[in-house]
């Protein structure tokens, strides 16, 4: 097959032209013969038998019958009319029913004459079948069409143009004969003889008009595998070229500052963790090329301390090194607790956020361009372009996914050779996710607590044990620890019934008199001096209860605080849920999470609420998430583009994944520039694909 063919434009299709070219491109997206083909079925319906009018069940089921049409007769309902036919086989007879394109079908069908029907039974004093594709038996016999029928994805305008099913198929039928049904072989013969992997050409036909179950599914997972594969190869094609290319700093010593903070004021021992992140952090540091990694590690699995060691690393080899916050109350705990951990060293460590003075943010500037500062922790405000270093060798940023790409852009050209980069995100990613969004950086997780961390207990409450919470809650504050009171939204919308922060507010100040009691609120209407005044009196511990909406969710850190109650806990998504427990359990004390609801519950809401109760693993969590809410969703639209899948789904497909992951690194290890000649098919339809895919726009 010549492969320009797939870039004919799709009106030149037979049986397309110009107008219903127009609706292909407009409803699904249809450019080129190349778009058709790879408009894959949703399902697959079973055509295998053929029924008999006296085999008819009241099911509902979709069914094929072969017979004849005897007569017609038009009906007068209150509004129009409705064409009926008598259907008729050796062994009874039903009825054919059309409410519109009546003419039509009185002018064309032709009586006594074998016809294949197909639809669905309705069961009202006898069986009927509303709009019945039909076809001659004849045509039924010579067209490409298999026993199981494939069902493409339609949208109304598509259907009202009366571009149905059975048009999308004549047109796949047409595609056929003009590729004459032979696609380019892409994937390399090693792996479709490793992997026993029918032809490109088998799988696209049987994909379309599948000869049976089997090769259904052999073409299912060739194509799943093709498209993992090219993806897979991208990113770690990327990984590759961005080493070789960008060169980075190279940290060769591990001086004083790193070695004083290990043997003298490391608060505690190092988790396994944490000593293997730190070792694969090391390694990038001295490698010679820049540093591109994503730090996952659950909340309070002790990233911080991972980060300030890295940044030693840093200091100890000449170099400045910023922490970049998205928020000024995080940047403000980063900065307390790096100031407090490093006090006795001799290190110079500013904040820079949108609410430093003038007259400091002089000096700031001053001491970056002098090399007097090492750390300089803040929010976007380091971003600005007016903050220039002496000679930046590390930037960090924090819950990355709060940052665009373009913003961290800015920290690569903060310098003339880019710092090295480590990103660290509290939301756990499920593996799978990460090698399709992030295959190209580099991945660290710490997945353990720190030691004499104690798990958060977890419990479900309906709102009718309201007063048993209540009582609970006074217990924990006679012994002294704080509680954090979340709502989901700020006024009542309209619709909705749910509990409301100022009601809540109410209540719990009833529940909670002064002088006894001290309640702080915070929500996101609020100036943020106002918040940051409240979130500071909870800090200090001048007030026991902390009254919310989710402004809570990332980073403040309140060892005292024990108790996360959320309200209208079904309003919420998985990760949301789990980030909110996170802001408890951090000091000594057992700590619990109260997630309260109403009986009303879908079956998406109990399994978000039994999974939180079962368990505190944040990474078991994520992959529930991702089967709950799909990758699109999981990522925001910021990243789902990449997720445009065709035919492979991320979650269903993890298997295939991994294996398209593997094959794709072993090809790149032995032939990294695509020039051995078995590569040659794979390195055209690489190149294709990269010139048609967008795919870096989605990667920073």
């Amino acid at each position: 097959m010549n492969p320009d063919i797939l870039q004919t434009p799709i009106e030149y299709l037979k049986g397309v032209g110009p107008l219903r070219a127009d609706i292909l491109r407009k409803e699904l997206g249809i450019d080129k013969y190349q778009d058709l083909i790879q408009l894959f079925p949703n399902r697959y319906i079973d055509k295998t038998r053929y029924y008999k009018v006296n085999e008819l069940q009241q099911n509902g089921a979709d069914v094929q019958l072969i017979g004849y049409i005897t007569n017609f007769r038009t009906v007068e309902q209150k509004k129009g009319r409705r064409l009926v036919a008598t259907f008729r086989d050796d062994t009874g007879t039903m009825e054919l029913v059309w409410f519109r394109g009546q003419k039509w079908i009185t002018e064309n069908t032709k009586r006594d004459q074998p016809y294949v029907i197909f639809g669905k039974v309705n069961w009202y004093n006898g069986f009927s079948m509303a709009h019945p594709e039909m076809e001659l038996f004849s045509e039924h016999e010579k067209s490409m069409r298999s026993a199981m029928q494939a069902i493409y994805p339609s949208t109304e305008k598509l259907a009202q143009k009366g571009i149905s099913n059975r048009v999308i198929i004549k047109l796949m039928e047409q595609l056929f004969m003009a590729t004459k049904g032979r696609f380019l072989e892409n994937l390399p013969q090693s792996i479709s003889q490793e992997l026993k992997l029918i032809s490109k050409s088998k799988a696209m036909f049987n994909i379309h008009f599948p000869q049976s179950q089997d090769l259904l599914s052999r073409a299912q997972y060739r194509l799943k595998f093709e498209e993992l594969f090219y993806i897979q190869l991208q990113l770690l094609s990327k990984n590759i070229n961005r080493k070789s290319k960008i060169k980075g700093y190279v940290f060769e010593t591990v001086g004083v500052s790193f070695k004083t903070f290990y043997d003298t004021y490391l608060p505690f021992e190092l988790t396994g963790a944490q000593k293997r992140v730190i070792k694969e952090i090391r390694n990038d540091l001295g490698s010679g090329a820049q540093m591109n990694r994503l730090l996952q590690g659950d909340v309070g699995s002790g990233k911080t301390i991972v980060a300030l060691m890295s940044m030693l690393l840093a200091i100890d080899n000449g170099f400045q090194t910023t922490l970049v916050a998205p928020t000024e109350i995080l940047a403000t705990q980063h900065y307390n607790g790096i100031v407090e951990l490093v006090k006795d060293m001799g290190l110079a460590v500013r904040l820079l956020t949108g609410s430093t003075k003038t007259s400091a943010r002089k000096e700031i500037h001053q001491q970056l361009l002098s090399g007097e500062l090492h750390i300089l922790i803040g929010t976007h405000a380091v971003l600005e372009d007016k903050v220039s270093f002496k000679n930046l060798g590390l930037a960090i940023v924090d819950e990355q996914h709060r940052f665009g790409v373009a913003q961290r852009a800015k920290l690569w050209r903060k310098n003339q050779i880019p710092p090295h980069i480590l990103v660290m995100t509290a939301t756990p990613i499920p593996r799978t996710l990460a090698m399709s969004l992030y295959g190209d950086l580099d991945i660290s997780v710490i997945d353990e607590l720190p030691p004499g961390r104690k798990p958060i207990t977890t419990v479900h409450r309906y709102d009718s044990n309201r007063l048993k919470v209540f009582r609970f809650i006074k217990d924990e504050i006679q012994k002294g620890r704080q509680i954090y009171i979340v709502y989901p939204l700020i006024q009542e919308s309209e619709k909705l019934d749910y509990k409301d922060l100022m009601d809540g507010y109410e209540s719990i100040a009833r529940e909670f008199p002064a002088p006894e009691f001290q309640i702080s609120i915070v929500h996101g209407q609020m100036k943020p001096a106002d918040k940051d005044y409240e979130m500071e009196r909870f800090i200090k511990g001048e007030t026991q209860i902390m009254v919310a909406t989710t402004v809570i969710e990332v980073g403040v850190n309140v060892p005292n605080a024990s108790v996360m109650i959320i309200e209208s806990a079904e309003r919420f998504g998985l990760s949301q849920l789990h980030q909110l427990r996170g802001r408890v359990g951090r000091g000594a004390e057992q700590s619990y999470c109260i997630l309260m609801t109403s009986h009303k519950l879908s079956s998406d809401s109990k399994t978000r609420l039994q999974t939180m109760v079962s368990t505190n693993d944040g990474f078991e969590i994520a992959e529930v998430d991702l089967k709950l809410r799909g990758p699109g969703d999981l990522m925001g639209t910021q990243q789902s583009g990449i997720l445009n899948l065709k035919i492979a789904d991320i979650v269903k497909d993890n298997d295939i994944l991994k294996a398209a992951r593997h094959y794709a690194s072993v090809i790149l290890k032995k032939d990294p520039k695509f020039a051995m000649s078995e590569h040659q098919a794979m390195r055209q339809n690489y190149l294709l694909l990269n010139k048609d895919r967008k795919i870096w726009n989605y990667i920073s």
